[in-house]
C-alpha cells in the first residue's frame, strides 16, 4: 500500500479495522501482510518514512513523547476520499493525533511526514478509490464496524518491507516506558 521499500513508520495501532484493513493488504499486497502477532495493519500513522536504522538516542527520543502524551480516546466514523483517491476514515478528535506527529517531527526534522509529499491530516488508510470502489461501497462495507470508538494507548514502530513487516519497538502512551522494558530494535 506504499511505494517505499524497507522503511520505519512510528505509528498508533488501530485494531477496531484491524480485520478490514489487513484484508485490503491481502488483496493487493500480500507481501506487505505481516506475519508478527504484533503488527496491527491498521493505523493511524504518525511519522513515515522514520529513521532507517534508528539509534539507541533515537529510541529515547521517541520514548519521552510518548512518555508525555496523554492516551487519547477517538471515534473513527465516515469514510472520506482524498484528493489522490485514498480513502480513508480520520479520528475525532484529530488535533491530538497531528500535535504528536509535530511533536515527534520537531525531534526529528529530517523526517517529514510523508517524505514532505502530503501534509499532517490524521487518518487510517482503508482503500484506493477505483471503477468498483468508492467511499460509498467502502463505508457499506464498514457499516457494522463504524462508528468505532478506541483508546490510543501506545506508539509503535514498525518496519515495511515485503516479507518482513513487523513491529520493531513500541511504547505506551503517557508514561509506562517501552513494553518489554527495552526498545531493542529486533530483526530487520
Amino acid at each position: 500500500m506504499t511505494a517505499w521499500t524497507g522503511h520505519s513508520v512510528l505509528v498508533v495501532p488501530v485494531p477496531e479495522l484491524e480485520p478490514f484493513v489487513r484484508g485490503r493488504w491481502e488483496h493487493y499486497e500480500p507481501s506487505w501482510v505481516s506475519s508478527d502477532p504484533a503488527f496491527t495493519h491498521a493505523h493511524l500513522t504518525i511519522l513515515a518514512p522514520f529513521v532507517t536504522a534508528p539509534t539507541a538516542d533515537d529510541l529515547a527520543e521517541v520514548a519521552a513523547i510518548a512518555a508525555e502524551t496523554t492516551p487519547i480516546d477517538y471515534v473513527l466514523g465516515e469514510v472520506r476520499e482524498f484528493p489522490d483517491g485514498c480513502l480513508h476514515v480520520p479520528p475525532e478528535p484529530s488535533a491530538p493525533f497531528a500535535a504528536l506527529t509535530q511533536a515527534i517531527w520537531s525531534a526529528f526534522p529530517h523526517c517529514p511526514p510523508y517524505a514532505g509529499i502530503y501534509g499532517v491530516d490524521p487518518h487510517v488508510t482503508l482503500d484506493q478509490r477505483s471503477e468498483a470502489v468508492t467511499a460509498a461501497s467502502t463505508g457499506e462495507l464498514l457499516a457494522d464496524a463504524l462508528p468505532a470508538r478506541g483508546r490510543a494507548d501506545r506508539l509503535e514502530l514498525h518496519w515495511y518491507e515485503p516479507g518482513n513487516c513487523h513491529v520493531m519497538a513500541d511504547w505506551k502512551l503517557g508514561g509506562g516506558g517501552v513494553d518489554g522494558g527495552s526498545a531493542d530494535v529486533v530483526g530487520r
